[in-house]
């Protein structure tokens, strides 16, 4: 990691992104370094030190971890098939496990249109019942909220604890972190808004969370950089001893059959790994994006918070800066392609989400979600592609075409990391 100035590169990136305020923490050689900048909301406090950003996706690790102290303590097995713990698994496969659902290889899909349930042993149960699985567990990588909706379920069924009560007296306590939760069954609790930002126009709107009980597990947590710094500190082996090495070694493995393509290097189980040794974490809340990376080796943790929609954007910089390992699918790009294969074009679908390619009108082929525009796409060797994003202009998310097998027609796509299968 490279030596630099912190708290006038925070600012120097904040300002060029229009991020209304954010937060950098940075844990090296046994000292943490803590900077602010900017605001908590367009016409409110100062980001303060203390203040609690959504940190979006963020919160699988705090679930992951919480899981793992599980393991360490013997009360829960990856291994064991989940129907030895949630009978309703068994509408889906006798094969799932805890290790498919932490590591984003059961199957599941990304998310469900429906939700009815207000509690998670229902909505699981409901979701199990109703899916669509996109491939046998462990045969695959498709990255699923519902994985770790069933992963929060899991933990209230092992500690007879709701996921928020287990979330705050098994993690967050022992690691000094105060519990506070976007969404949770006796009201949302206070945190930093997020904004969705144009920097075209240079407008600035703040945004709602617009999270439901039942994904809690998969995102409800609201932290300052420090509370993510001391989360990496423990994954790291630096400081609570909550899970055991064997395990800690576990978690930033790479999970068999785990192929992130478009979101990391390789995925391990609560973690994303990027090269060089570095592990974590990024999540968007509405309006925010927060990221957390961890050296093992070296002990060292970086967190970033930011309550504004460009908070992605901006974390790339500052990663490139700071030395920090990153994804960048683009370096996998090859050769530009001439001519689009046919069989490109067509609907997708990852559970409810449909995925729509179509002739484009300045690249070859265009995506839209859900009937709605979504990106450009640009085709290059190996059916991978480069996305230009109709909304911010940003080139820097890659995907891919997958074919059933060698010689066949496209079968998949693959998108931030969520498989699609096409439409029969």
């Amino acid at each position: 990691m490279h030596d630099v100035q912190i708290e006038p590169l925070l600012e120097r990136l904040s300002r060029r992104h229009f991020i209304p305020g954010a937060q950098l923490a940075v844990h090296r050689g046994g000292i943490t370094r803590a900077v602010e900048f900017g605001v908590q909301h367009t016409d409110g406090p100062p980001m303060t030190r203390a203040a609690r950003v959504p940190v979006g996706s963020v919160s699988k690790t705090f679930t992951a971890a919480l899981a793992m102290i599980l393991v360490s303590d013997g009360d829960l097995d990856l291994d064991e098939p989940l129907t030895e713990y949630v009978p309703a698994a068994a509408s889906l496969s006798d094969r799932l496990t805890a290790r498919h659902l932490l590591s984003h290889t059961g199957g599941l899909p990304s998310d469900s249109d429906e939700v009815t349930a207000s509690t998670l042993s229902k909505h699981v149960a409901e979701c199990f019942r109703r899916a669509d699985p996109l491939h046998e567990p462990g045969d695959g990588f498709s990255y699923s909220n519902i994985g770790y909706s069933a992963t929060g379920h899991l933990i209230e069924v092992v500690t007879g604890m709701s996921w928020w009560e287990a979330m705050s007296s098994v993690l967050l306590r022992p690691l000094g972190v105060a519990a506070h939760f976007v969404v949770a069954p006796d009201g949302p609790q206070d945190a930093v808004p997020g904004h969705a930002v144009n920097p075209d126009r240079h407008r600035v709107v703040p945004v709602h969370q617009s999270l439901t009980l039942v994904d809690a597990p998969a995102g409800a947590i609201a932290a300052s950089a420090i509370d993510l710094v001391r989360l990496g500190r423990m994954l790291a082996g630096d400081g609570p001893r909550l899970v055991a090495d064997a395990e800690l070694r576990e978690m930033r493995t790479p999970a068999e059959g785990a192929e992130p393509f478009g979101m990391a290097d390789a995925w391990g189980l609560g973690v994303a790994l990027f090269e060089g040794g570095w592990f974590g974490h990024d999540g968007t809340g509405d309006g925010t994006s927060c990221h957390l990376r961890v050296h093992s080796e070296s002990g060292t943790v970086v967190a970033l918070t930011t309550n504004g929609s460009t908070g992605f954007a901006m974390w790339r910089e500052l990663a490139r800066e700071l030395g920090v390992g990153d994804y960048d699918g683009c370096r996998e790009l090859g050769e530009r392609l001439t001519s689009t294969p046919p069989d490109c074009m067509g609907r997708f679908y990852n559970g409810d989400t449909e995925y729509s390619v179509m002739p484009g009108e300045n690249t070859p082929l265009r995506l839209a979600v859900d009937g709605e525009p979504f990106a450009e796409l640009t085709l290059y060797d190996g059916l991978l592609f480069r996305m230009r994003d109709v909304g911010t202009g940003d080139t820097t998310q890659t995907g891919r075409f997958l074919r059933g097998s060698p010689g066949r027609g496209i079968g998949w796509l693959q998108v931030g990391g969520r498989l699609a299968r096409r439409a029969a």
